[in-house]
């Protein structure tokens, strides 16, 4: 059978991969939180900052892209993370948008009184800077951005068109949060209405992941820096990122301005030109 025969039973590995790997060890963190009765250390493992759970996309990238054509497809893969070979100009939005939306959402859920505005990172501007470093080395961007855009988007876009596939993505990447719903504290996790709510949000950041990532070149590297703009805008604004519903709101809002303005510019086909 060719590769292209392949495509459909890999990319569903894909998504059971990434499940299993950090599901294994989500679950186990939720209960615990809940009052499941497990060893001190196992506890203390699961909810420190060593749990491996997020790098579920990124592991199984790795497995599939070995399975399929050995140790030269894995650093092809990992190659993608730093290759800037892109237009230059799609840096603008890649660092700029993220604030505009995300910390966007935030201040304007303060200005109406409904989130603390927290200006503790803003006031030390280089702890700041080294932040964004830190944000994609470790809050997300690394573990993820592999599996999501590198590995699983390229071949949802073989079957669907850019906008489907961004939908199909985008839900099957808030899915994967769940377990998260159940852990108190988290960022994800403040009730499971609050997790339901970012459903719109995830997706419609998923859309804004494959424009990004369309328009150069199937650039990992570019779906590395939107994802650590993202998270940092939000933490810079709201280090402790506790999301409630007002900045979900907010945010969507502004997020479907965005999506409905790229959607509209450049087709939901590919979402570039």
């Amino acid at each position: 059978m060719t590769d292209k025969a392949h495509a459909p039973n890999r990319i569903v590995g894909f998504f059971l991969l990434t499940y299993a790997f950090s599901w294994l060890f989500w679950i186990p963190q939720a209960l615990a939180a809940n009052g499941l009765a497990i060893p001190q250390g196992l506890a203390a493992f699961l909810s420190g900052p060593l749990n491996p759970a997020a790098f579920g996309p990124l592991v199984a990238a790795l497995i599939l892209s070995l399975a399929g054509g050995g140790w030269k497809a894995v650093v092809a893969l990992l190659k993608r993370g730093v290759d800037a070979r892109f237009r230059k100009v799609w840096l603008v939005p890649i660092l700029l948008l993220p604030p505009v939306i995300f910390a966007g959402g935030v201040l304007l859920s303060v200005a109406v009184g409904a989130t603390p505005l927290d200006t503790s990172v803003l006031s030390n501007p280089p702890f700041a800077i080294i932040g964004f470093v830190v944000v994609l080395l470790t809050a997300g961007p690394l573990q993820e951005e592999f599996g999501w855009r590198g590995y699983a988007l390229p071949r949802l876009q073989g079957r669907f068109n850019a906008l489907a596939a961004s939908l199909v993505l985008g839900v099957l990447w808030w899915l994967w949060h769940l377990p998260l719903a159940f852990v108190p504290g988290r960022f994800m996790a403040n009730g499971l209405g609050l997790f339901l709510a970012l459903a719109p949000e995830i997706i419609l950041v998923s859309i804004l992941f494959t424009w990004i990532y369309n328009n150069t070149g199937g650039s990992v590297l570019a779906a590395l820096l939107f994802h650590a703009a993202m998270n940092w805008s939000i933490w810079i604004v709201l280090p402790a990122m506790q999301v409630n519903l007002a900045i979900i709101g907010f945010t969507v809002l502004l997020l479907a301005v965005a999506v409905a303005v790229v959607v509209a510019r450049w087709g939901p086909a590919r979402l570039s030109r």
